[in-house]
């Protein structure tokens, strides 16, 4: 589970917004942009087969322990809808070190909810699939898009996510995998 912003606009990459002139031309004028002040809050939810929930922040609410708790259990109701035979397994549950996600009462709720919560090294999105794997694509995809509301930016999002196949969020776990391997080889298992 990570949460991610997806603005209504996002300034091109350099790459997006290179333009090819002759050596005479005078260079063109490319004015400061900034991201808009329009932005939706994605808190997404995968397993290794895909996306399982994205739930939108609404507006004038933050994140914190009581949201947490309510968006997970509209995920373990999906988890019993979607995936029966697996749900019976446990739940491995991974999520980085927000406040909210430490909170006691968010740790409380996955308790009760039977999930298990791995640990999560501290500043570490290299061991955030999402952050590394799925985000990374969807917010190039985004760059130099023009949304004139929410709704817009909510529909692109669950196009995109829609085009993943299932072997893209398996390789995602892979990937995790791998790179926890790694941390432990250079950090040791108990890093804090």
């Amino acid at each position: 589970m990570e949460e991610t912003w997806l603005y209504h606009y996002d300034t091109e990459t350099k790459q997006q917004s290179l333009e090819w002139w002759h050596s005479g031309s005078p260079h063109p004028k490319k004015f400061r942009l900034q991201k808009s002040a329009g932005k939706v809050l994605a808190s997404i939810f995968r397993d290794q087969d895909g996306i399982l929930l994205v739930h939108y922040l609404p507006k004038g609410h933050t994140i914190n322990a009581e949201y947490c708790s309510a968006v997970l259990v509209q995920l373990k109701d999906i988890l019993k809808e979607k995936c029966r035979g697996k749900f019976t397994k446990g739940v491995l549950f991974l999520h980085d070190n927000a406040q909210a996600h430490r909170a006691l009462a968010t740790q409380k709720k996955l308790a009760y909810l039977g999930f298990q919560c791995l640990d999560h090294p501290p500043y570490s999105p290299d061991l955030a699939p999402l952050d590394y794997h799925l985000f990374p694509g969807l917010k190039k995809q985004l760059k130099g898009c023009h949304f004139s509301s929410d709704v817009e930016v909510i529909a692109a999002l669950e196009t995109l996510l829609d085009g993943q196949h299932s072997e893209f969020f398996l390789n995602g776990l892979q990937k995790l995998e791998q790179r926890a391997k790694k941390r432990i080889e250079l950090c040791g298992e108990n890093d804090e």
